[in-house]
């Protein structure tokens, strides 16, 4: 029971439920949302950090850049997309609710990246150093789409429209198949650095020895 809880929570960072969420938040967020630019903000601020997490893994798997030190070999993705997308999942689906329950449901988007970086934690994937630096970078592309629609008013979901927008991201949950982004980083960054493996953990921690 506790093995299958931590991979359920690990998998609210997968890339195989994140990405169609986000595109279906966008437009989302752009039917509901009297700001006419957030759907592009928010593509911005989802991309950016798909486009951090796999700079830096590339970095690491393709040219050994990393912290034997910190023990970092990139930012944790699952923990950096969820931190970006749940607490603006959370603010999207709250318009109907008063302030103070606004409030929190957004913290509790906040609180889910942290469960999704404890579980990696567990599940021996990542780091401390990698887990943290992943709330840190989606946690700030988050808080500052959401800052930027303080003034924005926002609609609320009908129940029908609520079972609709959630249809989605439920499905992809019952299903539980899972992304092939690390393996496709790793073939990227192998043929980008002209190596016949990618770098590894072992390989960055023999540097502390």
């Amino acid at each position: 029971m506790f093995w299958r809880t931590v991979h359920i929570l690990t998998y609210f960072g997968d890339s195989m439920l994140l990405i169609p969420t986000a595109i279906v938040m966008a437009g989302l967020i752009g039917w509901k949302n009297s700001d006419r630019r957030a759907p592009l903000y928010w593509a911005l601020a989802f991309c950016s950090a798909g486009a951090i997490v796999s700079l830096s893994k590339v970095a690491f798997m393709g040219f050994g850049i990393g912290s034997a030190w910190l023990n970092f070999t990139g930012f944790s993705g699952h923990t950096a997309m969820s931190a970006t997308l749940w607490p603006v999942m959370l603010w999207l689906l709250s318009g109907r609710l008063s302030p103070s329950g606004r409030a929190l449901a957004v913290a509790v988007g906040y609180a889910i990246p942290v469960m999704v970086g404890v579980s990696r934690l567990v599940l021996d994937y990542h780091s401390v150093s990698e887990v943290v630096a992943g709330l840190v970078l989606g946690f700030t592309l988050s808080s500052a789409f959401l800052v930027s629609q303080r003034h924005a008013r926002l609609q609320g979901f009908s129940a029908v429209q609520l079972c609709i927008a959630l249809l989605l991201p439920l499905l992809l949950l019952s299903h539980g198949r899972l992304a092939t982004t690390q393996w496709f980083l790793q073939r990227l960054s192998v043929q980008i650095a002209g190596i016949d493996h990618p770098w590894t953990r072992a390989d960055l921690l023999k540097l502390r020895q």
